[in-house]
């Protein structure tokens, strides 16, 4: 019984064995190049299931995806005469796998040799353009005539390129760093000479409004004096028309105006009992004192007028 079941996994492994040994499968992914004893005998291009010989034959495979090749930046010299630097990718796929194993055997040679055909591609290409035009306008334009040329070159091996695309182009680090500084200094003499205009600008705004409000404060001065002119001589008037009223009973109010203000309590005063200024203290009486002028040892302005 053990014996018979050591035989049947026997027989089992070596039937898989030798169904590996004849047969091979292609997916969707890839496609095989089959060789007989190192020599070509056919491709398989198609997704199934193949049939070889065994031990003489064998199935070399290649992906049938798209792929890419991601070169180190390179440095080239445009049409005046500046350095630019350009990292670059390229997508590719293989459509010939027998000239493909033939030219480049594996992936890792299919991308040496394709990088090498893009960079003479783009070391021709760029030296036909500005530096300005390569980083602006023409970038689209040139990627498209790089693809072209280096799509026809990698046929030779195989391959067919689908485009080349700039990841960067712009100068290299090295003089990069002394444009950054000259437009640093270019654009602070810019903003100086704004600055300075700024300054100039605002200086001629204030000057122009101190001579605004030194003109409008003389003005409204001026009119302030107008008007307190104007009312003092209305004032003048209406005092003077209220005095020519009654002039007695205007005298004698001023009189005892003065007399509030010059006299205080607790004061002795010494004067002649015909002393003018104190006749209403003197003889109070109104009939005799009313129409008496004012005193001439006071002036009218020291009584409050």
């Amino acid at each position: 019984m053990g014996r018979t079941f050591t035989v049947v996994v026997a027989l089992g492994a070596l039937t898989l064995f030798l169904f590996s040994q004849v047969t091979f499968v292609v997916t969707e992914t890839n496609q095989a190049v089959i060789l007989q004893l190192g020599e070509y005998r056919y491709t398989a291009n198609e997704p199934g299931l193949y049939f070889k010989l065994p031990f003489i034959q064998e199935a070399v495979y290649f992906d049938r995806r798209l792929l890419s090749s991601d070169a180190a930046p390179q440095e080239y010299l445009t049409l005046d005469k500046k350095r630019v630097q350009v990292d670059h990718v390229t997508r590719w796929r293989i459509i010939d796998p027998l000239k493909f194993f033939v030219s480049v055997q594996n992936e890792t040679g299919a991308r040496a040799r394709l990088d090498d055909v893009v960079f003479s591609e783009l070391r021709r290409t760029l030296a036909t353009y500005d530096f300005d035009l390569i980083i602006a306008d023409e970038r689209e334009n040139i990627m498209g005539l790089v693809t072209m040329a280096s799509r026809e070159r990698a046929l030779d091996f195989g391959i067919e390129v689908i485009d080349v695309r700039f990841k960067r182009a712009d100068l290299p680090e090295e003089v990069e760093e002394s444009v950054f500084d000259r437009m640093r200094a270019e654009r602070a003499r810019e903003a100086n000479r704004y600055r300075a205009e700024g300054e100039e600008q605002a200086a001629e705004i204030m000057a122009s409004a101190d001579r605004e409000r030194i003109v409008i404060v003389a003005e409204a001065e001026e009119e302030a004096a107008q008007v307190r002119g104007e009312g003092d001589a209305e004032a003048i008037a209406i005092y003077a028309d209220a005095l020519n009223q009654d002039p007695e009973f205007f005298a004698f109010r001023r009189r005892l105006e003065a007399y509030v203000k010059v006299l205080q309590e607790g004061d002795m005063i010494v004067l002649s009992p015909e002393s003018e200024f104190f006749r209403y203290l003197v003889d109070p009486s109104p009939q005799q004192q009313i129409g008496a002028p004012l005193p001439a040892l006071l002036p009218e302005s020291d009584l409050g007028g």
